[in-house]
């Protein structure tokens, strides 16, 4: 799911910010420009480190340099057959639409247990057992990816939680994660479980949890 990959991406700068601290902004430009993108086979959420700048090159006739910045980053890179938590954002008749992190996906009514039913009347709308299963808007939710169809710029998952140990999930802590080499820069992300599991997973990264 998450893997630290090391990307490359060009970066052009206005002559207005050469000087000292070019590389400053060489590195908050490469945050707004790839933090959150997909590139079609991975989201990238957080860039870990820039290990190399190359020297500028003018672009002629603009007077704009060109560089090329290599760094490392957390992806997730989503799989078919990968099983991950996702939040409910939306159900009707035909099954539920929700989102794992940046991934959007749907679980059609037919990859959902028969015993749990579609409630029209409820508020809001629901799948329920009649009993302790509940699937409605904002519930947090197991599910095993079955395919995912990728697109320029985009990635879409269908997933089903018609097997054993899917279905509602357990307990979400949002963490706010800190670079440790780019203070100003921090990512809010929700880790499944606790404050210790949240800063467990962060040990071989240089982020740290500030705020649980």
């Amino acid at each position: 799911m998450f893997f630290l990959h090391e990307l490359e991406q060009e970066i052009t700068l206005h002559p207005s910010f050469f000087g000292p601290r070019i590389k400053e902004y060489l590195i908050n430009k490469l945050l707004e420009d790839v933090e959150g993108t997909c590139n079609g086979s991975f989201y990238i959420i957080c860039v870990m480190d820039a290990y190399e700048i190359s020297e500028g090159r003018i672009v002629p006739s603009s007077g704009n340099a060109e560089f090329t910045v290599r760094y490392r980053a957390v992806v997730f890179r989503p799989f078919k057959g990968e099983v991950v938590d996702a939040i409910v954002n939306s159900v009707n008749k035909m099954g539920f639409f929700g989102s794992v992190g940046p991934l959007p996906l749907f679980v059609s009514s037919k990859f959902i247990p028969s015993e749990i039913k579609f409630d029209a009347n409820a508020t809001p709308p629901q799948y329920t057992d009649g009993a302790d299963q509940v699937i409605e808007k904002d519930t947090h939710i197991r599910v095993k990816l079955m395919g995912i169809r990728s697109d320029v710029g985009s990635l879409f998952a269908v997933g089903s939680v018609k097997e054993d140990y899917l279905g509602e999930a357990y307990l979400t802590v949002t963490a706010r994660f800190e670079h440790t080499l780019f203070p100003a820069h921090a990512t809010s992300v929700v880790a499944y479980g606790n404050a210790g599991e949240a800063s467990l997973c962060t040990r071989r990264l240089p982020v740290k949890v500030v705020e649980i």
